[in-house]
């Protein structure tokens, strides 16, 4: 009986890590064929070898993404867009959600609806009207024409979010700084916001990822080549005229570098924030 028992035991197991590897494989291969895409001496996807570093190693390729294209321009270009997004949709959004969360007014409901409706349809059935509006207002081939697009767009979830995370904060907190004395901005500078400060991490890490590689609204806004942002000038070596695909595979491994460094850093600082939490109801 105990045998029967280790048979199906050890079986079981088999199956389990059988499974496991095989879901591994299928999720990694794709990540290190595109690391080794970028050192393979080939220009073009057609030539890679379908085992990873099997056509050999060489920097040619970063060297030319560095020397002989404006790699650090799309770069500045992207950190300004994902940072003034980032930092416009955690002022924007946390106060709103703060007023939201702790005062009574007239179409409150229908305001928070309006929210929740807009963030139904997909961003672009509006392009048409984006387009209008930043032309309307000379906001076309710009850095901050397209910063006003992420930041609006970011504003209805983002707001529903941070509220719903304010409603958990217990309101006698509030009341007790209210009687010190302490007007609504010091309670939500020096209360709310540290308590709140794990969703407004989270908040301003998706706000700054969101626009770093986007194609759609970059390619819709910008023009110039000095505009540029990393997604257009990256995807400009895989088009129907050009198949550099393993220039194309240096600049993504070197975009994330940056990334994984922030992600460890940003992920402790959430963990921390986390464990910190004040008062909740």
């Amino acid at each position: 009986m105990k045998t029967g028992y280790h048979v199906i035991s050890s079986l079981n197991k088999f199956v389990i890590y059988s499974l496991f590897i095989l879901i591994s494989f299928f999720v990694f291969y794709p990540l290190v064929y595109v690391v080794s895409a970028a050192f393979s001496p080939s220009n073009n996807i057609a030539g890679l070898s379908i085992i990873p570093f099997g056509d050999g190693f060489t920097w040619k390729h970063f060297i030319y993404l560095f020397t002989k294209t404006q790699y650090w321009l799309w770069f500045k270009n992207t950190l300004i867009i994902s940072l003034w997004t980032a930092v416009l949709t955690v002022i924007i959004a946390s106060l709103s959600a703060y007023v939201f969360s702790r005062f009574k007014f007239v179409f409150k409901k229908s305001l928070l609806m309006s929210l929740l409706i807009l963030q139904i349809f997909p961003s672009f059935v509006g392009m048409i009207a984006i387009y209008v509006i930043l032309y309307r207002i000379n906001g076309l081939d710009t850095l901050w024409g397209l910063v006003l697009v992420y930041v609006a767009g970011n504003i209805p979830y983002n707001t529903w979010m941070v509220k719903s995370y304010m409603d958990t904060v217990s309101k006698s907190l509030d009341e007790a700084a209210r009687i010190d004395g302490a007007s609504h901005m010091r309670i939500f500078g020096t209360i709310i916001l540290p308590i709140t400060r794990p969703i407004i991490t989270f908040l301003g890490i998706s706000s700054f990822t969101g626009p770093w590689m986007d194609f759609i609204f970059p390619k819709l806004v910008l023009r110039s080549p000095g505009k540029q942002t990393l997604a257009l000038g990256l995807f400009a070596f895989v088009t129907d005229k050009k198949n550099e695909f393993t220039n194309f595979a240096a600049g993504a491994l070197v975009i994330t570098i940056p990334f994984v460094i922030f992600f460890l850093f940003t992920q402790k600082a959430m963990m921390m924030s986390m464990g910190t939490a004040g008062v909740k109801e």
